[in-house]
C-alpha cells in the first residue's frame, strides 16, 4: 500500500503529555518490537509511534509452549513477558531506536514497585523514546500475585514511583478484568500519569475437547482481536468520564471505522496490535479511514474527533444527534 499523503490543511498530531505524535496511530506493545521486521514489508514511518515489547529488570524465558493460538475472532496468548532484561536491552537494542523512522514508546514491566521504577529510570533518556508505558497488568508479587492494575492503591504506587525517577510522560496501561475501571483510572491520574492506555487483553481459556486439556500450557491467556472491541470501546467511554488526561484506545482495531469508535468514545489516540500479524499495512488503512472521516466532516484537526459521541466532552453533540447525522464517505465505503 502506498504511503498516505495527507493534506497540509489537516493537523493529524496528538499530544501525550509533553510528547507530540505526528498522528494518532500507535503500534501496540508486544506486536511490533521496534519495527525492524515489519519495515521490510510496510512503511512503519506511517505510525505516529511504535510501542516496544515490555522490558523487565531480569531476563525472562517466558511461559512454556504452546503459548499462542487463534480464536474465531482473534487470538489467545500467554507469552509470559519473555525478554533479555534491561541490561541487554540497553546494550543491544537501545542504540538502534534512534534510527526508527517514527516516535518510540518504551514499555516497562515489573513484579514490584521498585522494579518498575528501576527499569523506567534506565529507559529515560534513550534517543527517540518519547514516553513510557507501564504494563501494570503484570502479577504483583508484593500482593500475592494480584495485578498492579487491579487496585487503585497499587497502580498509584507504581505510577508515583516511576514519576519520581523518570522525566518522560508516563502512560498507565489498564486491564479489563476488574469490576470498575473508573477508580483505578482516577488513582493513576492523581498519582501523576500523563495518559492511560486501555484495554489490555481479556483473560480467557480454550479447551482441547478431544484430550480434555487446556490448549495453552499456561492454561489461561489474554484474548485480543475483534472479539474484545466492544468491551474496549465501552471501557474508553467509561474512563473518559472519570479522568481528564489523554486516553489511548486499543482492542481489535482493524479498520478506520474501528478506530473511529474509540476516538468518538473519548480516546485521543488508538493502538493496533493483533491485526498487524495478518495485515502489516493495517495502520495505513486505518489512518486513511480517519483522514476520510475528517474530510467528510470538514474537520481540520484529528483532535476534533475525540469524544464526538460522548456527552462528557464539552461541546460534543448528544448521542442521539450523532446517530442521526448524514452518512460520510467512510461509512458508505463499508456498506
Amino acid at each position: 500500500m502506498a504511503a498516505l499523503s495527507t493534506s497540509s490543511a489537516l493537523d493529524m498530531s496528538v499530544r501525550i503529555g509533553s510528547a507530540l505524535l505526528k498522528n494518532p496511530i500507535i503500534a501496540a506493545s508486544g506486536c511490533y518490537n521496534r519495527g525492524a521486521e515489519y519495515s521490510r514489508v510496510t512503511d512503519i514511518s506511517q505510525y505516529g509511534a511504535i510501542t516496544l515489547k515490555s522490558v523487565t529488570r531480569q531476563p525472562r524465558l517466558g511461559n512454556e509452549m504452546p503459548r499462542t493460538m487463534s480464536t474465531p475472532a482473534g487470538m489467545l496468548n500467554a507469552i509470559g513477558l519473555q525478554g533479555p532484561g534491561i541490561e541487554y536491552f540497553l546494550k543491544a537494542d537501545a542504540p538502534a531506536l534512534a534510527h526508527v523512522p517514527t516516535a518510540v514508546i518504551a514499555s516497562v514491566a515489573g513484579f514490584t514497585v521498585e522494579e518498575f521504577a528501576y527499569v523506567a529510570e534506565r529507559m529515560d533518556g534513550i534517543p527517540n523514546v518519547v514516553a513510557l508505558e507501564l504494563d501494570v497488568s503484570c502479577p504483583n508479587v508484593d500482593r500475592e500475585g494480584e495485578c498492579f492494575a487491579a487496585q487503585p492503591s497499587s497502580i498509584a504506587a507504581v505510577v508515583a514511583a516511576v514519576k519520581k525517577r523518570a522525566r518522560l510522560p508516563v502512560i498507565a496501561k489498564l486491564m479489563p478484568n476488574v469490576s470498575d475501571l473508573k477508580p483505578i483510572a482516577k488513582a493513576a491520574q492523581e498519582a501523576g500519569a500523563d495518559a492511560l492506555s486501555l484495554i489490555n487483553a481479556v483473560r480467557g481459556i480454550a479447551i482441547d475437547v478431544k484430550n480434555a486439556l487446556p490448549l495453552l500450557a499456561n492454561v489461561t491467556g489474554g484474548l485480543t482481536g475483534p472479539a474484545i472491541r466492544p468491551i474496549a470501546v465501552h471501557a474508553v467511554w467509561e474512563v473518559a468520564s472519570a479522568v481528564t488526561i489523554p486516553l489511548i484506545g486499543m482492542g481489535g482495531i482493524e479498520t478506520g471505522r474501528d478506530a473511529l469508535e474509540f476516538l468518538f468514545a473519548g480516546a485521543g489516540a488508538v493502538a493496533i496490535g493483533t491485526a498487524n500479524f495478518r495485515r502489516p499495512d493495517v495502520h495505513m488503512e486505518v489512518l486513511a479511514g480517519i483522514v476520510a472521516e475528517m474530510r467528510g466532516r470538514g474537520c481540520e484537526r484529528v483532535t476534533s474527533l475525540t469524544g464526538l459521541a460522548n456527552p462528557r466532552f464539552a461541546g460534543s453533540r448528544s448521542v442521539e444527534a450523532a446517530v442521526a447525522r448524514p452518512k460520510t464517505h467512510l461509512e458508505g465505503a463499508h456498506e
